[in-house]
């Protein structure tokens, strides 16, 4: 925390800051609907300049500047410069996954302002959680792995039986090379379906490789994104049980995954 908003600070509040994370000030960041507007742009895992994020959330220029400025110092976003412009995009899939929970929050207050019906009908069939899928396409991935006996608890995330392993294989995608300090896979709790999706590095893995085949494509602008007839049959080929459009089908009750053995 900055000495500018330490200060600002009652001296409680600076004996909490000091003692451990501060949530206040993350919930303050969050709280503007300018700052807020920014984040949930940005929730796409693509970066974007202050120009476009200023037109997002409605704000002047010189406002969006001050906004990122204070996302930035609470470490909420990262920047990189290319030429003459500066990107900016989420710090981080951490960052990604405790908005997508607040999201979560949100989705079941009454009586809010709401995206339009044809956007939030978009949003809901298919989109990204930063690096990886949501909304029912990555429920129905999610639930077609978890069907077949393919995930298999493994601490706070998910294991690949040997059957998960040939299934990604089948997809073209390598199960141990996306291995590093993130889990490779693990439940992220989708907001507009209230069930889980799959989140990690394997399941961005996933994601990369359904857009380099064009087996899902997205427009220039937006987290919607349209899963191909292409892209329908090889999920459906690698993931026997995997249905998309149909949201009863998506909704149906799954069995728990079973628990890895030593």
């Amino acid at each position: 925390m900055s000495d500018r908003a330490m200060m600002a600070l009652s001296s409680e509040d600076q004996a909490m800051a000091a003692d451990g994370p501060y949530l206040a000030q993350i919930a303050h960041l969050v709280g503007d609907p300018a700052r807020a507007n920014m984040l949930q742009a940005l929730m796409d895992g693509r970066a974007l300049t202050a120009k476009e994020l200023s037109f997002l959330a409605g704000v002047a220029p010189q406002t969006a500047s001050g906004h990122l400025a204070r996302l930035l110092e609470g470490g909420l976003l990262a920047v990189a410069a290319q030429g003459r412009h500066r990107y900016f995009r989420l710090a981080g899939p951490e960052v990604a996954a405790a908005l997508e929970g607040m999201m979560v929050l949100a989705a079941g207050q009454a009586g809010r302002r709401r995206l339009t019906v044809r956007v939030e009908a978009d949003l809901a069939r298919a989109r990204t959680c930063y690096d990886h899928f949501a909304g029912r396409l990555g429920v129905a991935i999610h639930d077609a792995l978890m069907a077949q006996g393919h995930l298999v608890a493994a601490g706070d995330g998910y294991g690949l039986s040997a059957g998960g392993r040939e299934a990604f294989a089948a997809l073209g995608i390598d199960p141990d090379v996306a291995r590093g300090r993130r889990a490779p896979l693990r439940p992220c709790l989708d907001w507009s379906e209230r069930r889980p999706h799959l989140a990690g590095s394997l399941a961005a893995a996933l994601a990369c490789r359904c857009f380099e085949a064009g087996w899902v494509v997205r427009p220039r602008e937006g987290r919607a994104v349209t899963l191909t007839p292409a892209g329908r049959a090889a999920l459906s080929a690698a993931l026997p049980g995997f249905r998309c459009e149909d949201a009863d089908a998506v909704s149906q009750p799954v069995p728990e995954p079973r628990r890895a053995y030593a």
